[in-house]
């Protein structure tokens, strides 16, 4: 198809045994036909008749679109529907969760490894994460742990770093 589009140019005819062979789905094939006649290249069916160069053709086409809208939105409506009832029945959607117990062991293993120095990349293919899951694990452990318990100086002190 790709070609074709690039082969076509203007006064030439594109014959198709059935207008869909034109895309995969009815809204490729009116944006191919459209394509093809902004461009000059007309376009025949052997098969189903339709003729986008009549105002016939491109009333069964824009027919034909607005089914296949129609349909979509049909079933979009079907799938959320069906969404909305195995959610009432329990079904959980997407990744099951990690338990934290396993991500705080996977990262001690990895941190183990970078202070035996071995690189980021090296140490999180030891527990099988790539480099950036080692670094969100670690960046979310930084975010969610208490600030440190070490005295500090207290307030007005003259204790200073030269």
């Amino acid at each position: 198809m790709k070609k074709l589009l690039e082969y076509a140019d203007e006064g030439d005819t594109v014959v198709v045994w059935r207008v869909d062979r034109l895309g995969r789905s009815l809204i490729d094939v009116l944006n191919t036909v459209n394509v093809l006649r902004d461009r000059g290249i007309l376009v025949r069916s052997l098969s189903d008749g339709i003729d986008p160069a009549t105002s016939t053709g491109r009333l069964m086409l824009n027919m034909l679109a607005t089914l296949a809208e129609y349909e979509r939105e049909l079933i979009m409506e079907r799938i959320n529907a069906g969404i909305a009832a195995s959610k009432q029945n329990g079904t959980k959607f997407g990744r099951p969760a990690v338990n934290p117990k396993v991500i705080a062991d996977k990262l001690a293993v990895a941190t183990d490894a970078r202070a035996k120095g071995r690189t980021a990349e090296e140490a999180a293919r030891l527990v099988g994460w790539s480099r950036a899951t080692l670094y969100r694990h670690q960046q979310a452990l930084a975010i969610s742990a208490p600030p440190s318990t070490e005295a500090s100086p207290p307030p007005g002190s003259t204790d200073r770093l030269a």
